[in-house]
């Protein structure tokens, strides 16, 4: 236990030190385009998925933030197949349709390697609508050993305008066994700045005399209507 709260720690500080500029630029563009009327939407697969998720209808956080969600490539209907589905050529144009994307709006594409053909069609899609596309992803894969699967030859960096550098080590673990990485740390840490630049974003707003849009716990007595009408400004793009 106390390793990997040793190594996992450590990596957060790096990301502390590392990541300011990129989470004040972020969540500066993103106050931007929800004073627009724009919301924030995640797109990710497998457990990029599950950070997607994480921000949605979430007590404290933002109300504007939207999943993208595709189950075909979530980790409940099939997760190997959902690996599968991630970097299929052709995979994207089964829910491309579907996708309600605007200019006004911030999409976070969510994918550890930045390699796969999915998120880097998603980021495509989501830049030809005008919208700011993010990434958040690991820069140690990088061109030269993890090449993209894209027919473009582009990773997910080339595409996003921004990129929340998680600097988690390829392989995605924080210890070794006999050279196998484990204890992954990609979760904790997607989490963590997405959290972060969240935060800011609603620090901008309070800098900036703007009530922002914020869930309150609905364990908390008299939340209800409060939460009631966030779900009404908000409703008619998500859904909650």
């Amino acid at each position: 236990m106390n390793a990997y709260f040793k190594e996992i720690e450590s990596l957060m500080k790096k990301v502390i030190q590392e990541e300011q500029q990129s989470v004040e630029k972020i969540a500066a563009e993103i106050m931007k385009r929800l004073s627009r009327g724009g919301i924030v939407q995640l797109f990710g697969s497998g457990h990029s998925h599950l950070i997607a998720e994480e921000p949605f209808f979430r007590a404290g956080g933002l109300v504007p933030v939207r999943p993208i969600i595709v189950e075909t490539l979530m980790l409940h209907n099939g997760a190997s197949q959902a690996s599968t589905n991630e970097k299929d050529p052709e995979f994207t144009q089964t829910f491309a349709g579907q996708l309600d994307i605007r200019s006004e709006d911030v999409v976070i594409i969510i994918s550890t390697s930045g390699r796969n053909v999915v998120p880097i069609d998603v980021a495509y899609i989501a830049k030809e609508s005008g919208a700011y596309v993010v990434s958040l992803q690991s820069l140690y894969y990088n061109a030269s050993e993890q090449p993209s699967k894209h027919h473009s030859g582009n990773r997910l960096e080339d595409v996003a305008e921004a990129v929340l550098n998680t600097h988690v080590t390829v392989g995605d673990g924080l210890l070794l066994s006999e050279g196998t990485p484990y204890a992954p740390a990609s979760g904790v840490i997607g989490n963590m700045l997405l959290h972060a630049t969240f935060s800011r974003v609603i620090g901008m707003m309070i800098e900036s005399g703007i009530e922002p849009p914020i869930f309150k716990s609905a364990n908390l007595d008299g939340s209800s209507a409060h939460n009631e009408q966030m779900i009404a400004t908000y409703g008619k793009r998500i859904k909650f």
